[in-house]
């Protein structure tokens, strides 16, 4: 279970690139890797914009892993740009939750050596859109 975090973490942390890529846009600066139900591994980095239409790394994981056929997320990692590990904002928890039913369940990484972990529910607790489940 240890190896699977290390895993994810590497696969994001290879990611960290920042750079300028014009004026109004810079990137990587924040990367994420999801590990999916599948067992496959989607990485993303953070686009920042000037008129704040960017992407954070979670979603942009996120993109690639749904262009690739998986929508099941059960790991995250986030890695800020100093190497220590970060929580999904506001915007992206609520994407994450949208996802799929068992989406509370997603464990994230908050601290890779002591290898802590919360899950999003515990980040985004009475969720509004749990009564629109099918049960």
């Amino acid at each position: 279970m240890n190896e699977i975090w290390k895993q994810l973490y590497n696969a994001a942390k290879q990611k960290l690139n920042p750079k300028v890529i014009s004026p109004f846009v810079e990137s990587g600066g924040v990367a994420a890797a999801v590990l999916t139900e599948k067992g496959n591994i989607y990485t993303g980095v953070c686009i920042d914009t000037a008129c704040t239409l960017g992407m954070c790394a979670e979603r942009n994981a996120i993109a690639n892993m749904i262009t690739n056929g998986e929508s099941k997320i059960i790991k995250l990692v986030c890695v800020m740009g100093d190497g220590t590990c970060g929580y999904p904002c506001g915007a992206c928890r609520e994407f994450f939750m949208q996802l799929g039913r068992d989406s509370a369940n997603i464990e994230i990484l908050t601290d890779l050596d002591g290898l802590k972990t919360i899950t999003l529910g515990e980040l985004l607790p009475n969720w509004w859109g749990d009564h629109l489940w099918e049960h």
